[in-house]
């Protein structure tokens, strides 16, 4: 590795997965640590958030652990508080919890809505409110994982989660432009068609999970899914230096997706 945010502090919200395999939370946690950052893996099931520190640590990396739900403010908060207290600061936050509740809308139920809402959007206002007073201290970078789904329409229906991903994605333009001047970035990475242990369980629950990897990467240009490690990888080039000029962007990961449904560039 080249230690592209070597000496970074790093807070990834939903560092945990799941189940087995590599959820995108985990895979941007181990990435930052192996490209030596400090790491706290937040993760509202304190044993997930655990399990993916002592990945980090096994590695030898500097890893630490905390445990709350980020749609309460005060947990947020006290986040904050724990990457002040344990890392000294904050460089980097890094957005990655989100439910998907199927369903378009005449069908999809408002408190189902309200909770795809609370997660993926509330969770994130309320993680960058309490963060940038620490990111402004030496300039700092937000990424947020979107999705494809937040600017184009694709085989599933999910309404809540598509109109809470593009209001995730205009909440973050609107940081990058208030933020700008005083050194904090801020980004979206858009996933497409991505094999995670949250992708099967939402898709098809109990399904093979083979034969429905197949039957995804069929419908991707390039005829493979992406892995949580392509989804790392953008995220991990939006708050390292390289980007240092690059701000307000939605950077997909789609294996040319966004561009046969007809997603805006």
């Amino acid at each position: 590795m080249t230690g592209r945010v070597a000496g970074k502090r790093v807070a990834v919200i939903g560092a945990g997965s799941v189940g087995d395999g590599w959820g995108n939370g985990k895979a941007a946690a181990v990435l930052y640590a192996r490209e030596r950052a400090q790491v706290l893996c937040v993760d509202r099931a304190p044993e997930a958030a655990e399990a993916t520190a002592q990945v980090i640590r096994n590695e030898g990396g500097q890893a630490h652990v905390f445990a709350g739900d980020m749609t309460d403010p005060q947990a947020a908060r006290s986040m904050a508080e724990a990457a002040r207290t344990a890392m000294g600061g904050l460089d980097v936050l890094h957005f990655n919890i989100g439910i998907s509740k199927p369903g378009g809308v005449e069908v999809t139920e408002f408190d189902s809505w309200q909770k795809v809402f609370a997660v993926n959007l509330d969770a994130a206002f309320h993680c960058t409110q309490a963060a940038l007073p620490l990111l402004e201290d030496g300039g700092g970078a937000i990424v947020y994982i979107s999705s494809l789904a937040g600017e184009s329409n694709g085989p599933y229906r999910y309404v809540g989660y598509e109109a809470s991903k593009a209001a995730l994605q205009r909440m973050s333009k609107s940081v990058a432009i208030e933020y700008a001047a005083r050194g904090v970035r801020a980004n979206c990475v858009l996933p497409g068609m991505i094999d995670t242990p949250h992708a099967a369980a939402f898709i098809k629950p109990g399904s093979d999970r083979v034969e429905l990897s197949h039957q995804r990467a069929a419908k991707v240009p390039m005829k493979r899914q992406g892995t949580a490690w392509d989804v790392a990888e953008a995220a991990v080039f939006l708050a390292s230096d390289a980007a240092g000029f690059i701000t307000g962007v939605d950077l997909r990961v789609d294996g040319g997706m966004g561009t046969l449904f007809g997603g805006a560039d």
